[in-house]
């Protein structure tokens, strides 16, 4: 049946416009560090997990927050979502301590993984097949522009207001999109009627004690009881985890998927590019605010020429996804990654001539929008249609995770061969840091390659019946 333009559009839209929020807010955050860290106090530790809390509950919880839209309705669970995720962020503008921050970002991760994972199975419902590449591009174009613009907006909100309002931003939008939400989208449900419990604990608490094992590694010592304990005990529990998906009936998350080649390369290649990009832009805003002195807004403008790149380039990469081999795009781009980044790690130094890093943030930038715009199409043709709403919800999943363990990892490098006290010592921990971004991402760039050169085409199956959008069915 034929789905008329106008619902096609109206999707996009709210999609777009939840995904752009919740990207925001991966990013957003970490031009304001000094501004929190003068305000509120805390480590560098802390300040990460002003990062990782968002980013870590936004990870494990999407998987779950997938079956959830199966079970309960993917509309209504949009919106559960992008409420609690308001909620948080006004709770996170009102902290008025470094704990409750971090508090309310978790809880802004929760709400975003209730969100993130339906949008592309919602959109994915209503494109036409032979639209279905583009407009699944244009949406991984906006949320890569978006996760790419976070420390421009960042920088401006922190000088021209303050960084409370980075957070307090997304409240209007939500009161926006929430009522579009509830009028345009169509209520739709997946084949899974059951929730894995066990399966989610299990993932949770092993994701968890790897992520908190590798950020307390440098403070504490990695021989430590604590961090030893930490690392191996979260890997045991995943083990557990991967263990009980393969013999439960109902898994969380099925691993019939990872036998797709192009589902596998593709999460192991976004797990490795969002490593190495997060844990990069997580120093290089820090090192133009410290070394280079610059204000928030004037850091944020030096990361213009990375953030400026998708929004000209974004939509002919998606067009192309439908006519060139998508593998071959994706490669490119994190080749593009890699080498930008590699540029600026030779290159950086307390009194480096930003001119000469242009070039450098431009291939970043290129390599972002070669990687985001085709990756949702491969991902969703990959796998048969009763299968998307937890395609959708391992690929954002295992991103998120790489963004969390990026962080973790780099800041790990960095503490160990510098520190923030002079413009030296930061450089010092900076340069092994960024070259270890550089080796995630090279490595994802050959993952790409095992992908098959042709597409496979996934089986239609027939979701339950959608429910029109303009019948009543409370949220």
């Amino acid at each position: 049946m034929s789905i008329p333009k106008q619902n096609v559009l109206w999707t996009f839209l709210c999609c777009g416009l939840g995904v752009a929020m919740v990207s925001l807010d991966n990013l957003v955050v970490i031009t304001a560090l000094p501004a929190i860290r003068n305000d509120l106090g805390g480590s560098i530790q802390q300040l990460e997990w002003t990062v990782n809390a968002y980013t870590l509950t936004y990870a494990v919880l999407m998987l779950p927050g997938a079956a959830l839209g199966d079970r309960f309705g993917r509309r209504r669970m949009f919106g559960v979502g992008l409420g609690l995720f308001v909620a948080a962020s006004a709770g996170a503008a009102l902290a008025s301590g470094i704990g409750a921050l971090i508090a309310a970002r978790a809880v802004q991760g929760l709400g975003a993984a209730l969100l993130m994972p339906l949008n592309l199975t919602i959109l994915t419902d209503v494109a036409p097949p032979h639209r279905r590449g583009a407009l699944l591009g244009a949406m991984s174009a906006v949320e890569g522009v978006a996760i790419a613009m976070g420390p421009l907006l960042g920088g401006a909100v922190v000088e021209h207001l303050s960084w409370q309002w980075i957070f307090w931003i997304n409240v209007p939008i939500g009161a926006v999109v929430l009522p579009l939400a509830r009028w345009k989208l169509a209520e739709s449900r997946g084949p899974r009627s059951q929730l894995d419990l066990v399966g989610t604990v299990l993932a949770s608490i092993g994701l968890f004690g790897i992520v908190f094992g590798i950020i307390h590694g440098h403070a504490d010592h990695w021989s430590s009881v604590r961090v030893l304990a930490s690392l191996t005990g979260g890997a045991v529990v995943l083990v557990a985890f991967v263990l009980w998906e393969l013999h439960t009936e109902l898994p969380m998350f099925p691993m019939k998927l990872f036998r797709h080649r192009t589902f596998s390369a593709m999460n192991a290649a976004g797990l490795l590019m969002f490593a190495g990009m997060f844990g990069s832009v997580f120093l290089l805003t820090q090192f133009f605010q410290g070394p280079q002195g610059y204000s928030p807004l004037e850091a944020g403008l030096r990361i213009l020429p990375w953030t400026a790149v998708p929004i000209f380039v974004a939509p002919l990469v998606g067009l192309l996804s439908d006519r060139v081999s998508s593998r071959t795009i994706v490669a490119l781009g994190l080749a593009f990654q890699a080498c930008g980044l590699g540029w600026i790690a030779s290159r950086i130094s307390p009194h480096v001539d930003y001119v000469s890093l242009i070039p450098a943030l431009v291939l970043c930038g290129l390599g972002m929008t070669f990687y985001f715009s085709p990756t949702a199409n491969m991902v969703m043709s990959a796998v048969d249609a009763e299968d998307r709403g937890m395609a959708s919800g391992a690929i954002n999943a295992l991103r998120e995770l790489g963004g969390v363990l990026g962080i973790a990892v780099l800041a790990s490098v960095f503490s160990a061969n510098g520190d923030l006290t002079t413009p030296d010592t930061f450089t010092d921990g900076m340069i092994p840091a960024v070259w270890t971004g550089v080796v995630l991402i090279a490595v994802g760039a050959l993952a790409v390659l095992v992908a098959p050169r042709r597409r496979r085409e996934s089986r239609p199956v027939e979701p339950r019946p959608a429910v029109p959008a303009s019948v009543s069915d409370p949220m």
